[in-house]
């Protein structure tokens, strides 16, 4: 399971960090459709010292800092150096004085606790071993303190993913994660769509007072159908199967682009192109 864990992290090391910088505008623009408004109902207050699980840019993390004030401080973890990078150079210029961030892999190391609060927004469904992970985060986190994660919902309420998904698969030949040594993203972003099986996770790993609110979200994934195109094609279920596919999804790649024309085209606006989206915010205590 560790090697296992290796690949993943260099997934999100190389690969994947170079596509979320690629598409970076559309992802932190998109994204925060939902982080915005799970921060607004769960709102941290003054002084609260927030850890932010698999903060990536660090976008969410420095708007934590914002809302807990210079007596509070937020803190971003993420297994990939890459980010954490990124992260720190964003806080600097935007001269964010109590915003902090480090690397670790939130399944097994320190994650220097106590804190009040735990938020990840779409950080935690690519843990390999996930019940580890939320142990890990409850034990970071003060009795009483509270644990709000965004996930997303069902693949069917999320066709910006999963119309693409579903085209690519009558194209391109699936291949799993165990017949290739490419690296990959780890479960991928709809393992934790249920919520019996998120709420079993949850109270196995010693949380009570479990909650979950659906949220939905049109979101932008391109400025026009192009750009979404070539988004469906490098992130997401779609561009996994296309990349993990090698040499046969490079073959097919010309296929794949008239089918996604076809599927995303529908969802083009004056403004861009903005499909539905649907999310959980799930919360959860430590004892």
């Amino acid at each position: 399971m560790a090697g296992e864990n290796d690949i993943v992290i260099a997934a999100w090391n190389t690969v994947l960090f170079d596509k979320f910088c690629r598409f970076k505008h559309l992802l932190i623009d998109g994204l925060s459709a939902h982080s915005n408004e799970a921060l607004a109902r769960h709102k941290h207050p003054e002084g609260a010292r927030v850890l932010d699980v698999g903060c990536g840019f660090g976008d969410s993390t420095r708007l934590i800092a914002r809302s807990v004030g210079p007596r509070g401080e937020a803190v971003g973890v993420d297994c990939a150096e890459n980010f954490i990078t990124a992260a720190e150079q964003e806080a600097r210029r935007a001269g964010i004085d109590n915003a902090s961030f480090f690397v670790a892999d939130v399944q097994a190391e320190d994650l220097r606790g106590p804190y009040d609060f735990a938020f990840s927004r779409f950080g935690t469904m690519f843990f390999m071993m996930p019940g580890a992970a939320m142990r890990n985060i409850r034990k970071a986190l003060k009795p009483g303190g509270e644990l709000t994660m965004i996930v997303w919902r069902r693949r069917e309420e999320n066709p910006w993913l999963h119309d693409a998904e579903l085209r690519v698969k009558e194209i391109i030949p699936v291949v799993s994660h165990e017949d290739t040594d490419q690296v990959h993203c780890g479960p991928g972003p709809f393992s934790m769509a249920g919520p019996d099986m998120v709420s079993s996770l949850l109270r196995s790993a010693g949380y009570d007072r479990i909650g979950f609110e659906r949220f939905d979200a049109d979101i932008c994934i391109g400025k026009d159908v192009a750009e979404a195109v070539e988004f469906a094609m490098a992130l997401g279920p779609a561009g996994e199967i296309i990349r993990l596919a090698a040499e046969e999804g490079e073959r097919h790649k010309p296929e794949v682009v008239v089918a996604l024309r076809e599927t995303l085209a529908r969802y083009s606006r004056e403004n861009g192109v903005w499909a539905p989206s649907s999310t959980w915010f799930v919360t959860a205590c430590n004892p």
